[in-house]
């Protein structure tokens, strides 16, 4: 056995993960266009007339609604790669003693209501009852297809491009900080708030699908990333190192849930650090910013150009109200610290 410093629950540190992927060999006979690389959302496989995307992410945060949560999280990823999330296999990973038969069903009817949403054919999976585990887990498979011309690639971001985030954060994050830390939330802001942030899963919810689809209808969009874990930080990180570019952030302008403000004073976290599905970052062509942000406004979708890309030796920076403020690539999601 490997002896160190164990590492918290969440990610793998950003710098060993690379350090991992540096060592994955990509063969060129292996039809494979975009591999396993630090930021990227899905891999790429040239199949011919079009590129499969492909995609896998389990649920492990919590075990409400994670049928559900499988299938749109990975659906997700698809879309940021411009593609079109087709096809859905689950790997079910059951506790023993307390899986029962209503548990399996409460599970398979969430993913086929997601599916059927989303226009996703559940495809095939594993179902076990596993040994050693305190609640269920479900990992996710998703695939795609995109055509050739119309795939996203975080390489193509260039200098002066204008970053739009959509949905505001950190939606999913307060969704389940409502969920898990009920008692203390309704006893510090009342329970109209905290059932209020129980249905942000829902309502706008915590898929990015039709707002990537927006997206490339009606811009020229450079790059596309869902941050997830880590929060707006390490998606912002994630970005950038996929694209080899810096980033320069203007703080104030990101749209914050009024929850998640108010969840963040009672609990003492930094929202921009917590787990944030439902929001997008789009890199968009300059001329094409206002385009976007009009066709995200006719649809609902709350979106904001939040910054622009620069020189990859200017790094990440950001700035509230045009003074630098500390930026940082956050050890581990928040969520993973106040459910610990």
């Amino acid at each position: 056995m490997t002896r160190g410093t164990p590492f918290p629950i969440g990610k793998l540190p950003a710098k060993v993960l690379q350090t991992l992927l540096q060592t994955c060999p990509v063969p060129k006979s292996s039809g494979v266009v975009v591999g396993p690389r630090f930021g990227e959302d899905a891999a790429v496989i040239d199949i011919g007339a079009k590129y499969l995307v492909a995609k896998t992410d389990p649920i492990t945060f919590t075990a409400e609604r994670i049928g559900w949560y499988a299938v749109n999280i990975n659906a997700n990823d698809i879309a940021t790669l411009g593609a079109c999330p087709r096809w859905f296999l689950a790997t079910l990973l059951l506790p023993e003693k307390r899986s029962t038969a209503a548990l399996a069903r409460s599970i398979f009817r969430d993913i086929l209501g997601a599916c059927r949403a989303l226009g996703i054919t559940l495809c095939g999976g594993h179902t076990e009852i596993t040994a050693g585990l305190e609640r269920p887990i479900v990992v996710g498979q998703m695939l795609g297809e995109v055509e050739k011309a119309k795939l996203v690639r975080k390489e193509s971001q260039q200098p002066g491009d204008v970053v739009i985030l959509t949905g505001g954060i950190a939606l999913e994050g307060t969704a389940l900080l409502a969920r898990e830390k009920v008692a203390e939330l309704v006893r510090r802001l009342g329970r109209t708030v905290v059932r209020r942030a129980q249905r942000l899963l829902f309502r706008p919810g915590i898929s990015v699908v039709q707002a990537a689809r927006l997206a490339v209808r009606h811009g020229v969009v450079h790059a596309m990333h869902d941050p997830t874990e880590g929060g707006l930080l390490s998606g912002l990180y994630e970005i950038a190192r996929a694209g080899r570019v810096g980033l320069r952030v203007w703080k104030e302008k990101v749209p914050l849930l009024p929850e998640t403000q108010a969840f963040a004073r009672v609990l003492n976290f930094d929202p921009f650090a917590l787990i944030a599905s439902g929001a997008l970052l789009v890199v968009a062509h300059r001329d094409s910013a206002a385009k976007l942000l009009r066709a995200f406004t006719r649809r609902k979708i709350v979106a904001a150009a939040i910054g622009e890309v620069q020189p990859q030796q200017a790094g990440i920076q950001m700035f509230e109200r045009g003074r630098a403020v500390p930026w940082r690539v956050p050890a581990r999601d928040e969520i993973a610290r106040l459910l610990a």
